[in-house]
């Protein structure tokens, strides 16, 4: 693309008024200079753009009418004269080529890379979780939804997990462990300083020793994290699990 105004033109242009006020300086009867005329000023500025804007030529009427009776042997006149009929060369300004724009990078996930399952992180109704955690849950769900992000896992399947194992935060892990999740550690139930320990390591756990391993429903985790028959369960509370973890995903979704 050639822009039509450049910066030759505004040299042409000035070099074109001081030739004027040159040649008007040297005139001894300024009434009978055509160029004293506003008239007359106005229609060779017009003649001159015109000519300028249009990449020709100035032709020798034209430069007479400009330097009008002037001294021919004045040469500084004459040098800016001769400037002024050189032709008008536009400066080409090319435009950079259009780029696609740049696609943004996915956020590396801490999951086996392309594994999605109906488990992996999805937005969730925040009040709606909000409202329906209790005692040592309640104000947790920001902490539900950080761990999910961080493991790619459905927030709302860490809260139904939750809210089955501790009785909505009512148990007694929940309250004097702040274990929420029923975590066992080499000397039974662990303890955290706090329930956003809690649901970070179980967040951690469901990922690398579930998920990750290819159990990627309720009830193929449900077979490992509570199985029915273990030493651990004499009340048989397992049996109880898968169902009662899906009663609960299924009133948050």
């Amino acid at each position: 693309m050639t822009s039509p105004i450049s910066s030759n033109w505004f040299y042409y242009t000035t070099m074109a008024s001081l030739a004027q006020a040159s040649s008007a300086a040297n005139q001894t009867g300024a009434s009978t200079n055509p160029l004293n005329s506003s008239g007359t000023n106005i229609s060779m500025f017009m003649t001159l753009l015109s000519s300028m804007m249009q990449g020709g030529e100035m032709d020798s009427p034209m430069l007479a009418a400009l330097n009008p009776q002037t001294n021919l042997g004045n040469s500084q006149s004459s040098q800016m004269m001769a400037q002024l009929n050189n032709t008008y060369k536009p400066i080409s300004v090319s435009l950079p080529a259009s780029t696609a724009p740049a696609v943004a990078e996915t956020a590396a996930q801490s999951a086996v890379p392309n594994l999605k399952t109906d488990l992996s992180f999805k937005p969730i109704q925040f009040l709606k979780l909000e409202n329906t955690l209790g005692g040592k849950l309640s104000g947790t769900s920001a902490h539900f939804i950080n761990a999910g992000k961080k493991y790619d896992l459905d927030p709302n399947l860490l809260s139904a997990i939750a809210i089955h194992e501790t009785g909505n935060g009512t148990s007694r892990a929940a309250n004097e462990k702040n274990n929420i999740a029923g975590m066992m550690g080499k000397n039974g139930l662990r303890s955290y300083d706090s329930v956003e320990e809690s649901i970070f390591d179980m967040a951690r756990n469901l990922r690398q020793n579930y998920l990750n391993q290819g159990k990627t429903t309720v009830a193929a985790i449900g077979a490992k994290y509570a199985p029915v028959g273990a030493g651990n369960d004499p009340t048989g509370l397992n049996n109880h699990w898968v169902t009662g973890v899906n009663r609960q995903l299924n009133k948050l979704t």
